[in-house]
């Protein structure tokens, strides 16, 4: 798409367009682009803090679910150990000479 706009100006250049007139003619129809395609989203120009919010929204949910999967694989990593442990003890014998 650069491309196609340096051509343009190139073009426009040719045919004896100011640069500068050029430039602010590009920079006028982003703003007014830009503009469009935040209406198109239901957005508006002041959408920004909305947007920063949302951000933090979803970085505070990526967050927690890392730290739901951490706990999660904690628990399981505790439950096996405890269960080998407990094997470990009856396969040594040692529940008998505790009861007896």
């Amino acid at each position: 798409m650069t491309a196609m706009l340096e051509r343009l100006v190139m073009q426009a250049e040719a045919e004896g367009a100011a640069r500068v007139t050029l430039r602010a003619l590009v920079e006028e129809a982003c703003e007014i682009g830009a503009v469009r395609a935040l209406r198109t989203l239901g957005l508006d120009e002041k959408a920004g803090p909305d947007i920063s919010e949302l951000r933090q929204l979803i970085q505070g949910w990526r967050d927690a679910k890392k730290s739901a999967l951490a706990a999660v694989v904690a628990w399981v990593v505790r439950t096996a150990v405890a269960l080998l442990l407990i094997g470990l003890a009856f396969k040594l014998g040692l529940v008998e000479r505790v009861k007896g």
